[in-house]
């Protein structure tokens, strides 16, 4: 890839090698931070990794445990993000939003799966000591660990899909074990204004599938549906 004319010196040589083949394996961390500094906005989260915001596109950078980056799937992201983040993402109206749930008994991530690199809302149970409810009653476990209280776990996700847009629920599991389900079952009592906007819900194994890949899959959908119906609600 071409590395943008606003690029000079050091700057233009870490771009050229982040897109060098073979891969290179002498980039020094030093060097990948200033250029991304220098190409968009960066924010060191209080967990030592930076958040970098450029044209709409958000990435997370994870320092290595060296000064150089060398490990092959790390300068693969970095080529990515710089290969979606060259233009700007164009804003999307309200009523075209698309939302992606993806839940399980551990957490729940919240993606708008129009938006390339989408770093997702994630909300878990409450508190460590509040994470599970204390039953004795067999259904109220799930694989082994007792489950989430629906009211505490589920009410922050409806409140996070207040917006506008339609939804698409990701989960694994079948009946009592799929909290997607269970989900899908609290939202149409609880939330019904919300549950209207649900436009699908599928079983994945999303434990092997990486953020990317389940976005992926929900634009398929999401684009499958318009091509069908000609308009999303």
């Amino acid at each position: 890839m071409t590395s943008p004319t606003s690029l000079r010196g050091p700057h233009r040589r870490t771009y050229e090698a982040i897109f060098r083949h073979p891969l290179a394996h002498n980039l020094a961390w030093r060097e990948v931070r200033s250029l991304f500094s220098h190409l968009g906005a960066i924010v060191e989260e209080p967990n030592g990794n930076l958040k970098v915001t450029r044209n709409g596109q958000v990435l997370i950078l994870r320092p290595p445990r060296t000064k150089d980056v060398t490990e092959a799937s790390e300068l693969v992201e970095l080529r990515h993000f710089l290969e979606r983040s060259e233009t700007p993402v164009p804003e999307s109206p309200a009523s075209e939003t698309h939302w992606l749930v993806v839940i399980d008994h551990r957490e729940a991530r919240i993606f708008r799966s129009e938006l390339r690199g989408e770093v997702p809302l994630q909300i878990l149970p409450h508190a460590p000591d509040d994470y599970f409810r204390h039953a004795h009653n067999s259904k109220d476990f799930t694989r082994g660990q007792e489950k989430p209280d629906p009211n505490s776990f589920f009410e922050p996700v409806a409140q996070a899909l207040k917006a506008a847009g339609s939804i698409l629920i990701f989960g694994s599991g079948k009946g009592s074990a799929s909290e997607m389900e269970q989900f899908t079952a609290w939202l149409r009592r609880h939330h019904p204004e919300i549950d209207r906007r649900v436009i699908g819900s599928r079983a994945v194994d999303e434990h092997h599938l990486t953020e990317g890949q389940l976005l992926a899959k929900a634009r398929e959908f999401f684009a499958d549906r318009h091509s069908t119906t000609g308009a999303l609600p």
